[in-house]
Formats: structure tokens, C-alpha cells, sequence
């Protein structure tokens, strides 16, 4: 209990380490945004404010996803997580779609001639800072595994490396004098802010592809199955267990891993499956921290064949 609440108090501390950094950031992008009229800057504000209300969110629920399941829950409340990463992902996607219409629309209406150095040395700040907090949260996590500020570690990468991208793109037009780079200049900022956006798109759909995944428990993806096989088969092989079958599914963070042995005979040794239970658990823990797992004897429905 006492390892549950010390894990749980870890989670949410590096929540709050990314909600303050988050609405920082936000609040700084915003009034850049509007002193330099940047489109992309205004991009950047606009994901930076949505994750820090989606963060709150998080921090919330929390505290669910440590209660225990039980038989009206078997699953707990693991899906709750699932379920709200679909939602972020969703919002994610039609903010970014939104931007985009709006960029490519003042592309159309002539662009716009904005304070390149300005916004050039701020996304060099904020490369610094984003790398900082993820530094930060890379710490916290670094026991408690959760899914959630896995996402965040993500998110912030993703905004380092845009930060680091849009500095690099700022920088250009000091540095450029040619007379084709100058017609450019004024779709600058524009053009920055789409393909930023198109950059960022593949992260929140591949988050919801996951999330949905896991809500209708539908294995994980092929890549994590393939993991847990290469982590079993070769300790049931090597007690001549070979007829197998899976049931892997995902819920939330939460693995919940079956293997069902076929038998050629009537005679099972209990105390066998439980030793190679036990070193196929302590085999797994090497890769995965939440997880549930069992051992079992396959026991087929022979339709209405008499029992004698």
C-alpha cells in the first residue's frame, strides 16, 4: 500500500511539473504570438494551453488508476486512462487541422511580414527550457513508468525539437538576402506553422489508434506481442511446454497477459506450473512494471460428449 501511494504522489508530482511548465509556456507563446502577429508561435500557444487543461484532467484521475479491481470492475478503472487519451488525441487533431485552414488562408491572402529575430531567439529559449522539463520528468518517471507522463516526456520532445526546427527556420532570413528567398519571406511563418502542424499530426493519431485498441481490448500492437512471446516461449520450451495459445490485452498501462498450455496427458504437476509461473513473471518485471499474468491448462469444450 505504502509502494502504491509513494508511486502514485510520483506521478502526480511530475504531472504538476508539467502543468506549471506547460502553462508558462503558453502564456509566453500567446504574447509572443501577439506582439510578433507569428502564426506558428500562435500554434505552438494554442497546443501548449489544450495540454495544460488536458493535464488538470490527468491529475484527476490519477487516484482511479490505483484502485484495485474487483468483481463489478475486473479491469478497474485502467480504461478511464485509455479512454481519456483517445479524447486528448481527438482535440489534438482538430486544433491542428483548425491552424492549418487558417495558415494556408492567409498563404492566399498575400502572407504576413512578422519580426523574424524576435521569434528566432524565444524558440531557442524554449528548445532550452523544453529540454529541461523533460530532463525533469524523464527523472520522476524513471520508477514509476506511468503512461501518462510517458506521454508527456513525448509531447515535450516533440515540442523541443519544433522549438529547435522553428529557430533554425527564423534565423534564415538574416542570414538569406537572395532576391528569390525574399519573395518567400511574408509565407515564412506560414508556411513553418503547417508543416509544424503536419509534423505534430502522426503523434495524436497513433495515440488514439493505441487507445481505441486498448478500450475494445484488442491485443496490443503486433510489436509488444511479439515482445511478451520472445520473453515466455523460451522458458515454457525449455520445460518441453510447446502447444501454446495467447490471450494479451492491454488496459490503460496495464498488461494483462494469459498463456494456456495443451497437455497430451490427463496427470498435470501443480508445483511445476507454479515454478515456471514464477520465472516467467520475474521475466517479464525486467521489461514491464504493471502487468498481470497467469498459467494456465487448456481445457477444451468437447460440444455434448457424456461425461463418465
Amino acid at each position: 500500500m505504502h509502494a502504491t501511494r509513494t508511486k502514485q504522489k510520483k506521478e502526480r508530482s511530475a504531472l504538476n511539473i508539467s502543468l506549471i511548465a506547460g502553462l508558462i509556456f503558453s502564456l509566453l507563446e500567446v504574447i509572443i504570438a501577439i506582439y510578433t502577429h507569428s502564426q506558428a508561435v500562435l500554434l505552438d500557444g494554442f497546443y501548449d494551453g489544450v495540454e495544460s487543461i488536458m493535464i488538470i484532467i490527468s491529475i484527476g484521475i490519477v487516484p482511479l488508476l490505483y484502485r484495485s479491481s474487483n468483481e463489478k470492475r475486473p479491469f478497474g478503472y485502467l480504461q478511464i486512462e485509455s479512454f481519456f487519451v483517445v479524447i486528448k488525441g481527438f482535440t489534438m487533431i482538430a486544433i491542428t487541422i483548425g491552424l492549418i485552414a487558417t495558415n494556408i488562408e492567409i498563404v492566399l491572402n498575400g502572407g504576413r511580414h512578422i519580426a523574424f529575430s524576435n521569434i528566432a531567439y524565444f524558440e531557442l529559449f524554449a528548445t532550452i527550457l523544453s529540454m529541461f522539463v523533460i530532463f525533469l520528468l524523464r527523472k520522476k518517471n524513471a520508477k514509476t513508468h506511468s503512461a501518462l507522463v510517458s506521454m508527456e516526456i513525448q509531447e515535450w520532445t516533440i515540442d523541443a525539437i519544433a522549438s529547435l526546427g522553428m529557430a533554425i527556420a527564423f534565423f534564415l532570413p538574416l542570414f538569406i538576402k537572395v532576391n528569390w528567398f525574399s519573395k518567400i519571406v511574408p509565407y515564412l511563418d506560414q508556411i513553418i506553422a503547417i508543416l509544424l502542424s503536419l509534423f505534430m499530426l502522426p503523434t495524436p493519431i497513433r495515440t488514439i489508434i493505441t487507445g481505441l485498441r486498448d478500450i475494445f481490448l484488442i491485443a496490443p500492437e503486433e510489436e509488444t506481442v511479439t515482445e511478451i512471446k520472445n520473453i515466455i516461449n523460451p522458458i515454457l520450451d525449455s520445460y518441453g511446454y510447446k502447444q501454446l495459445s495467447y490471450d494479451i490485452i492491454r488496459t490503460g498501462r496495464k498488461l494483462w497477459i494469459s498463456v494456456y498450455i495443451t497437455f497430451d496427458k490427463d496427470l498435470i504437476s501443480i508445483s511445476r506450473l507454479r515454478i515456471v509461473q514464477h520465472l516467467i513473471i520475474e521475466a517479464l518485471k525486467k521489461e514491464y512494471q504493471d502487468f498481470y499474468f497467469e498459467l494456465l491448462p487448456e481445457v477444451e469444450y468437447l460440444g455434448n460428449t457424456e461425461v463418465r
